[in-house]
């Protein structure tokens, strides 16, 4: 046992203990060099076990943030709310029995017929977008309007001298008429001033009566309004029905449409083939606000023992036959 005991001591030393290499020439000093050691390395430790899901989830929840605790913690619903979820779906479920053909949105619409929500309102779209305000409109009479235009060149070059003694910025490019009147057509926007030396000119113009021309003004936005509760047959004894001439009689005679400039001629139908009633669309000139029509919504006045109301209606195109004359 001792020699045993000594060989592996002696082992253990001489592989633990410094070797010194000597040089071969004595003439050099020796030098002593350190021979690295061998040391072998520790196993890794076993690997720890894999967490559950309910384990993650629950460790989650202190390092993410409000939300995702917010979505893993659901409020408990009440006893009212689950009555009514399982009454709703009751309901939906008798529906489906007695009518085992309708599809999932049908189904929907009948449930809420039941229930009687109410149907959204229509969004009626009144007002249309304005043409351009490089533009001068003078409302006048068919007499004036052919008159004028007769000497357009003349009235141009007349209208842009007057603007340039004023000196002002604005020129005159050329003039059309319109179905209410005339539009001058400008390189720039007109002010106040420019339209009143457009007005005094018009108005003192040979072969043009004043008392049928209304103020210039700038174009604007469109906006739609029909006049109902109007007899479309307004006097009993005769068959005359009513005509656009008589409603803007009728207009020009209420205070309510001082400041109402029209677009274009009222446009005057019957309601239906057997009713005795009319409808009138009028157009009239607004701001996108809507400050005008704001005045005029609901607005009721009298026409003869009758009385008008004005509503809003939706944009209609320049025609002059409603659906009932169609058919």
């Amino acid at each position: 046992m001792d020699n045993k005991t000594n060989t592996l001591r002696t082992k253990i030393s001489f592989k633990f203990t410094l070797r010194v290499m000597t040089n071969r020439n004595n003439n050099k000093k020796e030098i002593t060099k350190l021979v690295p050691v061998s040391i072998e390395k520790a196993p890794p430790p076993p690997p720890l076990p894999a967490k559950s899901k309910n384990e993650i989830n629950t460790i989650s929840m202190y390092f993410k943030g409000n939300k995702t605790t917010s979505n893993l913690i659901k409020p408990t619903k009440s006893y009212t709310q689950a009555l009514r979820q399982s009454a709703s779906t009751s309901e939906v479920l008798k529906i489906k029995e007695s009518f085992p053909t309708l599809n999932a949105n049908q189904i929907e619409q009948v449930n809420n017929i039941i229930k009687g929500n109410p149907k959204p309102k229509p969004h009626i779209q009144m007002t249309t977008k304005g043409p351009s305000r490089k533009q001068i409109i003078v409302p006048m009479n068919n007499n004036n309007n052919n008159s004028f235009i007769k000497n357009s060149v003349f009235h141009v070059a007349n209208i842009n001298r007057l603007l340039r003694n004023a000196k002002s910025d604005v020129a005159v490019d050329f003039i059309r008429s319109n179905l209410i009147g005339i539009v001058i057509v400008t390189n720039k926007v007109a002010s106040m001033s420019d339209l009143q030396i457009i007005s005094q000119y018009i108005k003192k113009s040979k072969d043009i009566n004043k008392l049928q021309v209304e103020e210039p003004c700038l174009p604007q936005s469109k906006l739609y309004l029909k006049i109902i509760g109007i007899l479309f047959f307004p006097n009993s004894k005769s068959q005359e029905h009513l005509n656009t001439s008589d409603i803007e009689t009728i207009l020009k005679q209420n205070q309510i449409f001082d400041d109402i400039k029209l677009t274009s001629r009222p446009r005057v139908i019957k309601v239906s083939p057997k009713s005795d009633m009319s409808i009138v669309w009028i157009d009239i000139w607004d701001y996108q606000s809507r400050n005008k029509a704001k005045c005029l919504i609901n607005r009721c006045f009298n026409v003869g023992r009758y009385i008008a109301t004005i509503r809003r209606a939706n944009i209609n195109l320049d025609i002059l036959q409603c659906k009932n004359c169609w058919k």
